[in-house]
C-alpha cells in the first residue's frame, strides 16, 4: 500500500568505517552514576532502574548543538550510547551482550529548567529531554571491533575545562542489565539505542561554547553549541 505523503527519512548514526546504523528508538536509564544521582537529590544506593526516551531523530552527528529556545538552562550530560543489533522480549543478562552491536559517545542535552518545572508538578520530562537535535552523538565502533567497555574514563569538557569525569566501571547498573531490564518491559528490536546514563558534573552551556566529549575506548567528539 502506498504512503499518502513520502516518509520521512530513516534516523541514523554514522559507522566508523563507512556505513550508517539505523535508529528505532532510543531509550535512556536516569541516575546511573552514584554521585549523579546524590548531585541531582537521587539515593545513591542500587535503587530499581529508571527509564525515559529520546526520539531517534534528536540523535545529531553534525558537531553542532543548536541552543533552544525557551529555555535558559541547557545541561551537559556525556553518555556512552549502546546500539542493539538484536532484541526481544525478557533478554536474560547473560544474553544481553548478544544483542549488541557497537558503542558511541552522546550527550543527552537537558532543558534543565523544563525538567525542574515538570518535577515540581508531577510531569512528564519529555520537553526537557526530547527536543530537536538533543543527543549529539558521536561514530558507532563495532563491538566486534573494541569488545564490550565495561570500563575507561568517560569525560567532558567545556571550553577546554573538564566538567564531568567518571569511569563506566561506576555505573550502577550495567550494560547488560539495563538491556535486560528494557526487555521487560519493552519489546526490543534491531536499530534501538540505549543511553546509559552520566557520571557527576553536570552543568549548563550557552551559545559560543564548545563541548569536548570521550570515553576511553569508544571514541571522543566536538561540539559547538550555536
Amino acid at each position: 500500500m502506498r504512503y499518502v505523503i513520502d516518509p520521512p527519512p530513516t534516523p541514523a548514526i554514522p559507522v566508523r568505517g563507512g556505513g550508517l546504523f539505523p535508529v528505532r528508538r532510543v531509550y535512556c536509564i536516569g541516575r546511573n552514576y552514584a554521585a549523579h544521582a546524590v548531585e541531582m537529590g537521587g539515593d545513591p544506593n542500587r535503587e530499581p532502574p529508571f527509564f525515559f526516551q529520546k526520539n531517534p531523530d534528536d540523535l545529531d552527528p553534525s558537531g553542532q548543538f543548536p541552543y533552544p529556545r525557551r529555555s535558559n538552562n541547557v545541561h551537559h550530560e556525556v553518555e556512552l550510547l549502546v546500539a542493539l543489533a538484536r532484541g526481544g522480549e525478557d533478554v536474560p543478562v547473560e544474553g544481553a551482550l548478544a544483542c549488541v552491536w557497537g558503542y558511541a559517545v552522546a550527550i543527552d542535552m537537558t532543558r534543565r529548567d523544563l525538567q525542574d518545572e515538570a518535577k515540581k508538578l508531577q510531569r512528564p520530562w519529555e520537553i526537557a529531554k526530547a527536543f530537536a537535535r538533543s543527543a549529539p552523538v558521536g561514530e558507532l565502533v563495532p563491538a566486534a571491533a573494541i569488545g564490550h567497555p565495561s570500563r575507561g574514563a568517560i569525560t567532558l569538557a567545556v571550553d577546554g575545562a573538564l566538567r564531568q569525569s567518571g569511569d563506566l566501571a561506576q555505573m550502577i547498573w550495567k550494560v547488560p542489565e539495563i538491556v535486560a531490564t528494557l526487555s521487560r518491559y519493552f519489546t526490543l528490536a534491531p536499530g534501538d539505542v540505549v543511553l546509559t546514563g552520566t557520571p557527576a558534573g553536570v552543568g549548563p552551556v550557552q551559545r559560543g561554547q564548545v563541548m569536548e566529549a570521550a570515553i576511553e575506548g569508544v571514541g571522543a567528539i566536538r561540539v559547538a553549541v550555536v
